[in-house]
């Protein structure tokens, strides 16, 4: 399944505007490939069934099927979550229009992030947490950026690095001085980007400036997104939509975890490094 999403991945920008809208389906809800019919897919990629056979023999297979069911076998070997962003889509629509109250109104917000969180929990690969935390031990300086509705996350994360030690760069773009404020970037530096659609322009401009310069950290929504085409790993967050509004439960959680572990791991290192104490005879 991994290679297929791979090669989903390589090919997307080459593929017709009906194929795209079923590669970006297929990325960011895996479980509707796995677990939905064609029609039920179809509708939600806003294309023909037909246009789904099509995208599986582009990729190799005689039909829909056999790729949905490589899908499949492969969501339950990794023993991913199956079926958590269906259940934010249901909670999304099956609220009403006029809550009853400022409490049944607090209870829509938290059980949407419930779910998100439990999402971000079962969706996130151990691979892709090790290697963001690797990368942010190892960097000299760790530059973090977000703008518009990331910009708590970015702020939240570049202050929990700091305190955790690690020199850190908060881009905030003062004056639209983004580029100025990332001109000191070094090989052995880390560019950390946040952004969720609809993506920052500052924010893109500064992973293109990164790129080929440092390592490129992008915490986002899509895999596809232009912030995630430019990055070296990907860390992806699906927040919360509930009422119109998107939450950032997930992405605060997401910063916690990276620096909390990187300053873990950090302490784990140093303590490696420190020579064993010889024991002193006791008199």
């Amino acid at each position: 399944m991994e290679d297929l999403l791979e090669a989903i991945r390589a090919r997307y920008d080459e593929l017709s505007d009906r194929l795209q809208r079923i590669a970006r389906h297929i990325l960011e809800e895996p479980n509707d490939i796995a677990f939905e019919t064609l029609a039920v897919v179809a509708e939600r990629s806003n294309v023909q069934p037909s246009a789904i056979v099509r995208f599986a023999q582009a990729f190799g297979f005689s039909g829909a099927s056999p790729m949905q069911r490589l899908v499949r076998e492969g969501l339950l070997r990794e023993d991913r979550s199956v079926g958590y962003a269906e259940r934010i889509r249901q909670h999304r629509y099956s609220t009403s229009d006029e809550p009853e109250g400022p409490r049944e109104l607090l209870s829509e917000f938290v059980q949407g992030n419930i779910l998100a969180l439990e999402n971000l929990n079962h969706a996130l690969g151990s691979r892709e947490l090790s290697e963001a935390i690797e990368m942010l031990h190892k960097a000299e300086t760790v530059f973090v950026a977000g703008f518009r509705r990331s910009f708590p996350v970015a702020t939240y994360l570049a202050y929990m690095l700091g305190q955790a030690g690690k020199r850190t760069v908060l881009v905030d773009g003062l004056a639209g001085l983004q580029l100025q404020q990332v001109g000191g970037l070094r090989a052995g530096d880390l560019m950390l980007a946040i952004s969720f659609a609809p993506y920052s322009h500052e924010t893109l401009s500064l992973v293109e400036a990164a790129k080929g310069q440092c390592p490129v950290i992008a915490i986002t929504d899509s895999v596809i997104g232009p912030i995630a085409k430019e990055a070296d790993l990907i860390l992806q967050v699906r927040e919360s939509e509930v009422r119109g509004f998107r939450s950032l439960a997930a992405s605060m959680c997401l910063a916690q975890s990276l620096a909390i572990g990187m300053a873990a791991l950090r302490d784990e290192a140093t303590a490696a490094e420190q020579p064993a104490k010889s024991l002193q005879p006791t008199i």
